[in-house]
């Protein structure tokens, strides 16, 4: 059987961050880590939101093609760690009035993986950073590559029993680097449903449920 990877986490932008990834971390270390996992409780129990705050949504990219870049003279894809916070804080889309309301971590894995190379454990561990800081979040949402994505939506839906917040699961066809990329709609509608600002004059909840959005 397949060993589960053994992770390490690094914040690598957020909202705050904007255009300037310097100023972050200078407060936080240029690797400023997740605190220590804590075992899945039976029951997560929290206070419902204030109306009119900004939504905290936890991003963590454990890898696929969102996460690649095209390297060398042939352009093949390799996986590029900070890469997709460079994407982000170069998006503009990310500043509009509705996403301004999404206060975002990046938590990026290392090594970032190819979703045909994680195993069992691996989902275990996605569910574990989700359980550990259920609390402190509005939503989480988790990059990963397509090939084994529904069956780590699957995982994850028995996982994290007693679930209160939406887990959006998302990744693209297309990485950021071309022109056509899907990458660039999957997250912003992802960290949209994560916050729960589905709709235009009133937003609607998005159930608590570990999901899969892809178009």
């Amino acid at each position: 059987m397949q060993s589960p990877t053994e992770f390490v986490r690094h914040q690598v932008t957020s909202s705050e961050s904007k255009s300037n990834l310097k100023s972050l971390l200078a407060r936080n270390g240029s690797k400023a880590s997740l605190s220590s996992l804590e075992e899945v409780e039976e029951q997560v129990v929290i206070s419902p939101p204030k109306k009119n705050r900004r939504r905290r949504v936890m991003v963590l990219l454990t890898g696929g093609t969102m996460a690649m870049r095209a390297t060398g003279k042939n352009g093949s894809l390799e996986p590029a760690a900070g890469y997709l916070a460079e994407q982000m804080r170069s998006m503009s889309e990310l500043r509009d009035a509705k996403m301004a309301r999404i206060q975002y971590e990046v938590i990026e894995y290392e090594p970032l993986l190819d979703s045909a190379d994680m195993c069992p454990g691996d989902w275990s561990t996605i569910a574990k950073d989700v359980a550990t800081h259920h609390d402190n979040y509005d939503g989480f949402v988790v990059i990963l590559g397509t090939d084994t994505m529904a069956y780590c939506a699957s995982a994850l839906s028995f996982m994290l029993e007693g679930l209160s917040k939406p887990v959006i699961l998302t990744g693209s066809m297309v990485p950021f680097c071309e022109a056509h990329s899907d990458a660039r709609r999957n997250l912003i509608l992802s960290l949209i449903f994560a916050a729960g600002l589905v709709g235009h004059v009133r937003y609607h909840h998005t159930p608590p449920e570990v999901l899969i959005f892809f178009s």
